[in-house]
């Protein structure tokens, strides 16, 4: 038999399912398409960086690298995964020391973050107050529930 996770165990019939942030949705997309573009920017400086720099260094740490934005993802919902996502935002634009091109890279994908995140709270904040408003409606209104 499969095992159950803590939300199955602990779900009853009648239950309101409990939405999803979109801010974690946001930010996880930004994080995962940037783990793409880092693992083939690293194929790419190990092809063109191959005598300048050890191999297994550029491959250690750009595919490092593309495995902890896949694994930051895990954990943006907690209170320090934005700040971990920021922390890993910098490292990308970082990686245009070795490679110039990843300073707009890094840049245009810092962007997408700040406008993912803020758009992210925005939309959970109106989805919350929808939420309130639509509680207090059913109260004043069991008839129609």
């Amino acid at each position: 038999m499969a095992k159950l996770t803590k939300a199955q165990r602990e779900w009853r019939p009648g239950m309101p399912k409990k939405r999803r942030s979109t801010k974690v949705m946001f930010a996880s997309t930004v994080l995962l398409l940037e783990a793409f573009v880092v693992f083939f920017a690293t194929l790419a400086v190990f092809g063109l960086r191959r005598g300048e720099l050890p191999p297994a260094l550029i491959l250690g740490v750009g595919i490092g690298l593309s495995v902890v934005m896949v694994l930051a993802c895990a954990v943006l919902s907690k209170p320090w995964g934005v700040g971990l996502g920021w922390i890993l935002q910098i490292v990308l634009i970082l990686t245009g020391i070795v490679e110039p091109m990843m300073f707009l890279v890094g840049g245009l994908f810092g962007l997408a973050w700040w406008y993912g995140i803020r758009t992210g709270i925005r939309i959970d904040s109106e989805a919350a107050q929808r939420e309130r408003e639509q509680a207090e409606w059913n109260a004043a209104h069991p008839e129609s529930s």
